[in-house]
């Protein structure tokens, strides 16, 4: 698939105020500074659609951006929630279950990795919320080129050994990298694919 245009659309707050236009959604969810609004960028090529920053919790609503007038790509906030006061937190965790759950137009939910750290808790936890859920949903592994091509080999195996511990089959992976460009047309067509069956 070619992205030939892509255009912020709309920040939302709450679950109401999204687009209700029906077309399909791929949504993208990550723990803070996973590299969430740099992805989103390098699959689109439009630098600086998603606004990125060194500051971690910079994504606080539902951002919709709208790609080749056909289908949005929605950055959802990060569910590390960083640095935010705990009322702020549990509002992010409603807009993010609300959108999750309730999204009829989600077609398919990204949850980004870092594939520079071990297995972590809060990623696992949410990867199985997930399947818990039965929400449709692919593992993305983020700055690929930060390692090299045994370490990266190395830290990819170590989570399909984790989730294997309580998965039968794992959901489609990829590992990807917003510097390199590695990955990026394989999820491009993956994300094609998605939007083709929900039309």
């Amino acid at each position: 698939m070619e992205i030939n245009k892509a255009q912020f659309i709309t920040s939302s707050s709450k679950l109401s105020e999204c687009p209700k236009d029906g077309m399909p959604e791929i949504a993208f969810i990550g723990r803070s500074n996973v590299g969430k609004s740099s992805l989103i960028n390098h699959l689109t090529g439009v630098k600086g659609l998603a606004k990125t920053s060194q500051t971690p919790g910079k994504t606080q609503l539902i951002n919709h951006f709208l790609v080749n007038d056909a289908f949005y790509i929605v950055d959802l906030p990060g569910y590390g929630y960083a640095k935010v006061a705990k009322t702020m937190r549990s509002g992010f965790k409603k807009m993010i279950d609300d959108y999750i759950q309730r999204r009829e137009e989600m077609v398919n939910l990204f949850v980004l990795v870092d594939i520079r750290h071990k297995p972590m808790k809060i990623d696992l936890d949410f990867i199985n919320e997930m399947g818990e859920m039965g929400v449709p949903f692919s593992i993305v592994f983020t700055k690929a080129d930060k390692l090299s091509r045994s370490a990266m080999m190395a830290s990819l195996m170590a989570y399909k050994e984790e989730l294997l511990k309580s998965w039968e089959e794992l959901p489609p992976i990829f590992v990807t990298s917003s510097e390199s460009g590695e990955g990026r047309e394989q999820l491009l067509e993956d994300i094609a694919q998605f939007c083709k069956t929900s039309l």
